[in-house]
């Protein structure tokens, strides 16, 4: 592993930063473990490893992955769907994160899990933030989705 200064840093306060944030997550894997619910502290925090799509898309493609957290803010409740939670070492992968405003400016942040498992977050509104935390690593291919070409 090494450490790397080309860092993403993202804030997130409407549905186009949350678009964006969403195009860097995808295909991260997430252990169940590192899914936080900090009820008191209205916040939800997951520690991921996502991959480095930027590197892998690059003149030289290089296939990496990068140790990364996303914090969410003013969550008011936190549900899975297809999820076992009490499976601590499960490995997920992230295909997608959206939001729906329901009652503006309070919407339902979804983490969409390949195999139709579901995060959703009741939340104030949308505030959250994605950074890298700086150690990276060779991944040993780029990820494919069915019916799409190969990076």
């Amino acid at each position: 592993m090494s450490q790397v200064p080309d860092q993403l840093k993202f804030a997130v306060l409407d549905e186009e930063d949350l678009e964006v944030v969403s195009t860097h997550l995808q295909d991260a894997v997430v252990k169940v473990a590192d899914v936080l619910w900090r009820a008191g502290e209205n916040r939800v925090v997951v520690a991921l490893n996502r991959f480095d799509w930027e590197s892998a898309q690059a003149k030289r493609p290089e296939y990496r992955r990068r140790r990364s957290a996303l914090r969410f803010e003013r969550v008011m409740s936190f549900k899975c769907r297809g999820l076992d939670p009490a499976g601590k070492d499960a490995v997920l992968n992230l295909l997608a994160v959206e939001f729906e405003e329901t009652d503006a400016p309070s919407g339902v942040l979804s983490l969409i899990f390949s195999g139709g498992g579901v995060m959703r977050l009741e939340v104030e509104c949308l505030e959250a933030e994605l950074v890298d935390l700086g150690p990276v690593w060779s991944a040993a291919k780029c990820p494919v989705h069915a019916g799409a070409d190969k990076v």
